[in-house]
């Protein structure tokens, strides 16, 4: 490895332990909360909402495919591929505020119309991402990778540690995973950002809520993607 690859192997494990963290007590609590209330509601919804999401999420990964570039030239070193996800960072993100304000601002309706808005902003990011670190998005398993990489950013802390486990060993392990357990990826998802999400829909503080919100998820979804994509490139599992 060279001087830049080392320093950001360094930044990798620092990363790594930031995310392994055991949660705060309030994270704790917030998390039973949640996981009570969920037990109340029928299966019924959750299986709508679980159908909804995983509908979705399909149907935002088909229309990204459609619209993302080839992969990066595998001749650019990790330090140029790193300046290119910044750049593409700071454009996606500008794009969640915009919207996360605009929404936020906008009542109850158009505060709802939030959560898919953003999914597909985080979805085509993704996609993104995988291109500068030459990773190719047509194949299937490439997507379930991206699937991956969005669920450690996004879930408990339990599960954060399953799933990194995974990314560490995706290529010995990416057959048996070829399918996504929907009912656990939407329920990881709404539970880390139901809250904030609930401020948003507040009168008067919408706005600035759901500006600050989602410039802080995608910073979030931004640094995972970039480290599990680094990871892999300094494991050697290139594609």
């Amino acid at each position: 490895m060279n001087e830049y690859e080392v320093q950001a192997y360094q930044e990798i494990l620092a990363w790594k332990q930031k995310m392994l963290k055991r949660p705060k007590m309030m994270q704790r609590l917030t998390k039973q909360v949640q996981v009570k209330i969920n037990e109340k509601i029928p299966d019924k919804a959750h299986e709508m909402i679980t159908d909804g999401i995983k509908n979705f999420v399909k149907m935002t990964l088909t229309g990204s495919q459609l619209m993302t570039r080839k992969k990066e030239d595998d001749a650019l070193s990790l330090a140029e591929r790193d300046k290119l996800l910044t750049e593409k960072l700071a454009v996606y993100r500008k794009t969640a505020v915009i919207e996360g304000a605009g929404t936020g601002a906008g009542g109850l309706l158009l505060g709802l119309a939030d959560f898919p808005l953003l999914l597909s902003i985080k979805m085509k990011f993704l996609f993104e991402a995988a291109t500068i670190y030459g990773f190719d998005t047509k194949e299937y398993e490439e997507r379930i990778f991206m699937l991956q990489v969005f669920q450690l950013a996004f879930s408990s802390a339990e599960k954060r540690a399953e799933t990194m486990k995974i990314i560490e060993s995706w290529e010995d392990r990416k057959a048996e995973l070829m399918e996504m357990d929907w009912q656990e990826f939407q329920q990881e998802y709404r539970d880390h950002i139901d809250f904030v999400k609930m401020l948003q829909l507040v009168p008067g503080i919408g706005a600035v809520v759901g500006a600050f919100a989602n410039y802080n998820l995608l910073d979030q979804l931004g640094e995972t993607a970039q480290n599990c994509y680094r990871l892999r490139l300094l494991a050697g599992n290139t594609q």
